[in-house]
């Protein structure tokens, strides 16, 4: 009895080592049989670019059908639209080392800077105009707020007396579009090439559109855009010239809303002054 009890002891323990040994096999050869796959896999992705394409599409358009729903809010998906920003990243070195360096010193944001820098740039080159040139006066006018307006009505980026130059608004929508950036940079840009053929050169020019041309004293005005040039040229050039604080307002006659304390020059001009400018720009337009 014994010896038949030992028997069937010794054929459970043999049958269950060769089931352990199956198994580990099957495993062992399992896994064996993935990792070729992976590898063909790989291989076939690595020769058929397009494959990895498909798959890519496939796996993304699976993770997307299961992702769950966004919360509903009352903002528009369409937005990004009329968003005036972009990635510096996207600019060329030279001008977005431009846009960094005007977002530094004027503590504006460099993604809508970035959009300004680029547009300023074909600006230029449509108009042969130094884009930095064109920079160097949106800083000086509104320290780059397109929301600025002076006391004497001159609006946006670039300070356009939007009475005077409407008509050139037109073909945008109307005058409401001097406080889209883009609209205002180019209508800015016109009024300061009629500036400068007007005066005959670029310092007169600058006289003629900050309403000085009559003037004995500009406040500074030329002076401050063409230093604010040199240094957005050295930066186009590779150099970083030191960052000294922008000023709290616009200069000369880009006064914010509400009006602060007008700048020296206009607290010393006629009262006449302002109806002259609006005169002046009247006949460059």
């Amino acid at each position: 009895m014994n010896k038949a009890f030992d028997a069937t002891a010794r054929g459970l323990r043999t049958f269950a080592s060769d089931v352990a040994d199956g198994f580990f096999e099957i495993t062992h050869n399992g896994f064996a049989l993935v990792g070729l796959a992976i590898v063909f896999a790989a291989l076939a992705l690595v020769a058929r670019p397009d494959l990895r394409q498909t798959g890519e599409e496939q796996l993304m358009g699976w993770l997307q059908s299961r992702k769950p729903a966004p919360e509903p809010t009352d903002l528009e998906p369409t937005a990004i639209v009329r968003t005036t920003a972009a990635s510096p990243g996207d600019l060329p070195k030279q001008q977005a080392a431009v846009a960094y360096w005007l977002s530094k010193k004027y503590r504006v944001a460099a993604e809508p800077l970035s959009v300004l820098v680029a547009e300023a740039y074909n600006l230029g080159k449509r108009t042969k105009l130094d884009p930095t040139l064109i920079l160097a006066i949106m800083a000086v006018e509104s320290s780059f707020n397109p929301f600025a307006q002076s006391h004497v009505g001159a609006q946006g980026l670039m300070q356009v007396m939007t009475r005077v130059h409407g008509d050139k608004y037109e073909s945008a929508g109307g005058t409401l579009t001097a406080f889209d950036p883009v609209t205002n940079m180019r209508v800015g840009v016109k009024v300061l090439q009629e500036c400068i053929a007007r005066a005959g050169s670029l310092e007169g020019g600058l006289r003629y559109y900050v309403g000085a041309a009559n003037l004995d004293d500009d406040g500074g005005y030329a002076g401050k855009v063409l230093a604010e040039h040199e240094r957005l040229l050295q930066v186009a050039n590779g150099r970083n010239p030191p960052t000294m604080a922008a000023p709290s307002a616009p200069i000369v006659r880009a006064q914010p809303i509400p009006t602060a304390v007008p700048p020296k020059r206009e607290q010393t001009a006629e009262p006449a002054a302002d109806p002259q400018k609006v005169a002046l720009l009247s006949e460059v337009s």
